[in-house]
């Protein structure tokens, strides 16, 4: 017995380390399996509603379904980063001829707001220097994408090659998917019946947070990027392309672009401008998030509103952009499994008869037990 132990025991050692060593292996690729999970998740409905149409052609269901997401999801994405980097490098054209000088709008701000001047220095910000970094920040960016034309190429390399790389993991997702979970809950040691579980949250999650908070997204830069365009204001894409990403961190979102742009136009003295900017960026930007995102995220989801925004904060300050996906799948992860250790631990204490025979419920035949014995009380 003690032979065959330390076979068992040598024998888990070396497939976690395995494992680990596996896992460490395609960290590189992260973000591609991610999203390629992510795709085959959204669109396995699909996949499934062309099953029944065609019949059972897995490669060819997996490359319709492939092909989908390209035009539906990926080619749309492609032009819009293309527009937002056009319109980023026509206002850094306009900062660096000083057609727009941010230190100006400091100024204006400056002037317009003494009390927001004083309380500022009192936390000891310096209005000159803030007034100074202002326009070097805003040519020091435009600059580095001048100066370092090949390490942008290179980045831009890198995107399309994980771009192929999420797309080509996808598509053997679409067409293997059900048969590599069946595997895992055939090898994972925690039951199948939890397993299952499990797995229904994560597609649950995953496919509510990222359709949820998409299009929350989507929804609020388009406002955005609408006022700005209706009112005026220089690069509207570009402003409702980083109100969209912004929109990303529930509670406070597209409200970090309006907000200052309405600031700088009642400094400015277009007071009209500015309320139509407020009362659009409360009642219809603002509406849009607290409507769209419980609706569409924390129902889906089953986690309460505040986890919701403390797991997507604190997944976004740990994984980046993909921390909106991975915070609140990390939040499912745990509630699941406590609400499976409640479950058991509970199902235990029934088990071992620790409650009164008071406090369980009477059943049917014990039900009529008691009448008869109070009908014909001589037979007791």
């Amino acid at each position: 017995m003690k032979v065959e132990e330390l076979e068992r025991w040598t024998f888990l050692i070396i497939l976690t380390f395995v494992s680990c060593l596996f896992l460490f292996l395609l960290q590189p690729f992260f973000e591609s399996i991610l999203w390629a999970c992510i795709i085959a998740i959204l669109f396995h409905p699909m996949q499934m509603w062309l099953e029944r149409k065609v019949g059972e052609h897995p490669n060819f269901t997996a490359l319709i379904t492939l092909t989908a997401c390209v035009f539906l999801v990926v080619i749309p994405v492609l032009l819009l980063l293309t527009s937002f980097l056009q319109q980023g490098i026509a206002l850094y054209q306009r900062i660096d001829t000083g057609e727009i000088q941010p230190a100006q709008y400091i100024d204006r701000i400056r002037q317009a707001f003494p009390v927001a001047q004083e309380f500022l220095e009192r936390i000891g910000v310096d209005i000159s220097s803030l007034r100074e970094n202002a326009t070097k920040a805003a040519l020091a960016t435009g600059s580095f994408l001048t100066q370092n034309a090949v390490a942008v190429g290179v980045g831009t390399f890198n995107f399309l090659l994980k771009l192929a790389l999420m797309l080509y993991i996808a598509f053997f997702l679409l067409r293997d998917g059900r048969q590599l979970i069946e595997k895992l809950v055939y090898v994972i040691p925690l039951g199948d019946e939890r397993e299952r579980l499990l797995f229904q949250n994560i597609a649950g999650v995953a496919r509510a947070t990222v359709k949820g908070n998409l299009v929350v997204a989507m929804v609020q830069g388009a406002l955005g990027g609408f006022i700005f365009w209706v009112l005026d204001i220089p690069a509207p894409l570009l402003w409702g392309v980083v109100m969209a990403v912004l929109s990303l961190i529930p509670a406070v979102g597209a409200g970090l672009i309006w907000l200052p742009a309405a600031v700088y136009l009642y400094a400015d003295g277009q007071w009209a401008e500015a309320s139509i900017l407020v009362a659009y960026g409360i009642l219809v930007i603002g509406l849009a998030d607290n409507v769209l995102r419980p609706i569409l995220v924390g129902r889906d989801t089953k986690l309460p509103d505040w986890m919701v925004l403390l797991s997507t904060l604190g997944g976004i300050g740990l994984f980046g952009i993909n921390g909106f996906v991975v915070g609140p799948l990390i939040a499912v992860l745990f509630v699941a499994f406590w609400q499976i250790f409640g479950k058991d631990l509970n199902a235990g204490v029934a088990d071992t008869g620790v409650n009164n025979d008071h406090d369980q419920p009477k059943t049917e035949s014990d039900t009529t037990k008691n009448q008869t014995a109070n009908e014909n009380p001589t037979k007791q």
